[in-house]
């Protein structure tokens, strides 16, 4: 089947004929991906293979290839510099397992949502079959499922301790981070013949005699060698503290983890984006669309297909999530005007009815947060800028999102624009003209909202907020309903089985929802994500300051905690059937 040529140049290329129509006889770089291809900046590999074709290099994206047969990626012959290769936007494994061990209903990422077209453990999958395609070929991991694996790591679903993601893929070199402009870097050395130490925002697997020459400088701090992390279970809690303490890109040291007699080397992270930088990316000529290619729909881009990304990172360092460990803790929001211009061209599109389903990032009330004084910030060793309360130096400004919001609305082919990345209630109880704001005009008949528990403890072990911010929230939401005459709704989020949740603190749940007569769409049953503190927590069993806590390991002891949010309130008054679906708290949309 032909297509037209205007068709052929859409896209970054994903067939033959999209390469012969730019009259390129080869490519340099092939990104590999365990996603469908979807042509819009909130998909990772999307967005680097844009970068990388904006740089002038010749890109071309391979889409869940046949990850059991190497001539899947043979459709461009041998790529010029190397192979990028990512899981897709997810680590493969929440993608495809549940908390329970069991798989997903469907691969939202997937045409039709179907499940087998990635496969788990995917980096390591991939970076093995461009190997046999491609003999020699350079290898360079990335995306979220790399970022997460970087060292060693717990691994929920095999019940077992892992190296980095780097050693057993065999790869070249890691990417964290969102890494526009490692790649880049990257790529650069590649074509310039350059090699690939001392770049910010990667790991190296040092050879033997490399490894055997090493000297640990005033530069360097030393994780727990994977061995100790196999045979001491504190070993991992030890290595999240170090690790933690070295995210900060001002004034973070090389990590050194000595895994199977060679040394993993972890350059400090890349500092963020400038907010000129963060524009130029997300305003590329990105389609906006799925491949022409696909006849069936994509889950994940029929939620996003109405939303634009305006702010990345996250101040929160919750102790479950592994999203600070991918995009940092520093904000960089988006410019209004670069902003405005992404709706106009949306507004161009022929699904477009008037209606933005979502401006946002990790929450949907961060936008155009800054420090007071960036100096201080560069100087700061706190994971979290929010708990155990809020840093002197951030300026939860208010201004910021509302005339965002507002001049949203003016835009001609406008008619709602709606805050549907769920909202923190830390931030919306301290901004409360914004919050009234966001509920009266900008809520889509329901707001999400993630109290995560009610305990106390638990949320002080979670590093969420503080007890009673969900109900104080919840009057403010009542109150602008009532006064405004809209009938909204409230969608929480709890966490069930987390590290140190007893029975007891259970209790406070259960209680607040039966006396509310709540019920339930979804729960969140707990899932360690590698590199969180909350992993650390349920391997070693112990709290950050090293006292013991209760921890449910077993499906069957998990089940009593789970049962506590999805018992009777979890069942639809007017059918009797149950609206309770697993959902593990990584399976969010960004």
């Amino acid at each position: 089947m032909s297509f037209p040529r205007d068709i052929l140049l859409k896209f970054v290329p994903m067939l033959p004929e999209e390469v012969e129509a730019r009259g390129w006889d080869g490519i340099d770089i092939l990104v590999i991906t365990g996603d469908a291809y979807v042509d819009h900046p909130t998909f990772g590999p999307s967005l680097i293979a844009r970068v990388l074709l904006d740089a002038g290099y010749k890109v071309a994206i391979c889409a869940q290839p046949d990850w059991k047969n190497p001539d899947s990626l043979k459709a461009f012959g041998r790529p010029r510099l190397g192979c990028a290769v990512a899981s897709g936007n997810m680590d493969s494994m929440v993608k495809i397992y549940t908390a329970g061990r069991r798989l997903r209903r469907e691969d939202r990422f997937s045409p039709n949502g179907e499940l087998g077209r990635c496969p788990p453990h995917a980096s390591v999958v991939y970076s093995q079959l461009a190997r046999q395609a491609f003999p020699g070929i350079t290898v360079i991991l990335g995306g979220v499922e790399a970022s997460l694996r970087r060292i060693a790591h717990y691994d929920y679903w095999q019940d077992k301790m892992r190296p980095s993601v780097l050693v057993d893929a065999k790869a070249d070199l890691l990417c964290y981070g969102m890494g526009e402009l490692t790649m880049l870097e990257i790529f650069g050395r590649l074509r310039d013949g350059k090699d690939l130490k001392n770049i910010r925002g990667t790991c190296r697997y040092l050879g033997g005699k490399e490894s055997e020459s090493f000297e640990l400088g005033e530069d360097c701090r030393e994780l727990p060698s994977f061995e100790e992390i196999c045979s001491d279970k504190l070993a991992i809690m030890r290595e999240t503290k170090i690790a933690e303490s070295e995210t900060n890109p001002w004034n973070a040291k090389r990590l050194v983890q000595r895994t199977r007699g060679r040394i993993l080397l972890v350059e400090p992270p890349r500092p963020p984006l400038t907010q000129e930088q963060f524009d130029y990316f997300c305003e590329l000529p990105f389609s906006n669309l799925p491949h022409f290619s696909y006849k069936e729909k994509i889950p994940a881009w029929e939620m996003i297909k109405e939303s634009i990304p305006v702010v990345r990172g996250c101040p929160g360092g919750c102790a479950f999530c592994g999203l600070v460990s991918h995009q940092g803790r520093h904000l960089v929001s988006r410019s209004k005007e670069s902003v405005l211009r992404s709706i106009k061209r949306l507004s161009q599109e022929k699904f477009f009815r008037g209606t933005i389903s979502d401006i946002g990032g990790a929450a949907g009330n961060i936008y155009g947060h800054s420090p007071r004084d960036p100096e201080i910030c560069k100087k700061c060793r706190r994971y979290s800028c929010l708990f155990p309360s809020f840093c002197k130096n951030y300026n939860a400004k208010e201004e910021p999102l509302m005339e965002l919001l507002d001049s949203i609305m003016k835009l001609p082919k406008v008619r709602h624009c709606f805050i549907n990345s769920g909202v923190r209630l830390d931030l919306a109880l301290a901004q409360p003209r914004q919050t009234r704001k966001i509920i009266k005009d900008h809520v889509s008949g329901q707001v999400s909202v993630a109290p995560e528990h009610l305990d106390g403890r638990v949320l002080s072990l979670m590093r969420k907020g503080k007890a009673g911010e969900f109900e104080a929230f919840k009057e403010i939401f009542d109150e602008v309903n009532r006064r405004v005459g809209k009938r909204q709704f409230m969608v929480p989020y709890f966490i069930s089985n987390f590290p140190g949740c007893t029975a007891e603190n259970m209790e406070v749940v259960d209680k607040f929802l039966a006396k509310s007569n709540w019920s339930l769409q979804q729960v969140q049953d707990f899932i360690p994500l590698p590199m969180t503190m909350g992993a650390a927590m349920y391997c070693s069993e112990i709290a950050p300051d090293f006292s013991p806590i209760k921890v449910n390991k077993g499906l069957a002891e998990r089940r009593q905690q789970r049962d506590v949010l999805k018992k009777t309130r979890g069942f639809s008054a007017k059918s009797g059937k149950s609206k309770f679906k697993e959902k593990s708290f990584g399976n969010k949309k960004r």
